[in-house]
């Protein structure tokens, strides 16, 4: 089964636009442990690509989170309250109010 993410035009627009201003080659996706619903999404920039990463355009993200994350979309919304990165991911049974942290 082919892992992958669906990244909105905002997201993929926002990536570049960050990318260029901060001079990273790289937005870098990751899954860890912890937050109040088990697991976390952590979005950095990066210079360089692991050996277990799997590219998407200028998004990288490691091969365990990919596995947690497979089949989801990546967006960047624009509110009142702030701007984000969000993730859509169909596997997650539960997510706190912040929306980064979930569970599978």
């Amino acid at each position: 089964m082919e892992k992958k993410l669906e990244f909105t035009d905002s997201a993929n627009n926002q990536i570049d636009k960050i990318t260029k201003r901060d001079g990273k080659k790289y937005f870098r996706i990751a899954v860890e442990g912890g937050g109040c619903s088990g697991f976390k999404y952590i979005f950095t920039f990066d210079d360089k690509i692991e050996k277990d990463d799997v590219l998407f355009n200028k998004a990288v993200i490691d091969k365990q989170s990919l596995e947690i994350i497979a089949g989801s979309t990546v967006d960047f919304k624009k509110e009142m309250i702030g701007e984000s990165f969000t993730i859509n991911n169909p596997k997650a049974s539960a997510s706190c109010g912040c929306g980064l942290s979930f569970s599978v």
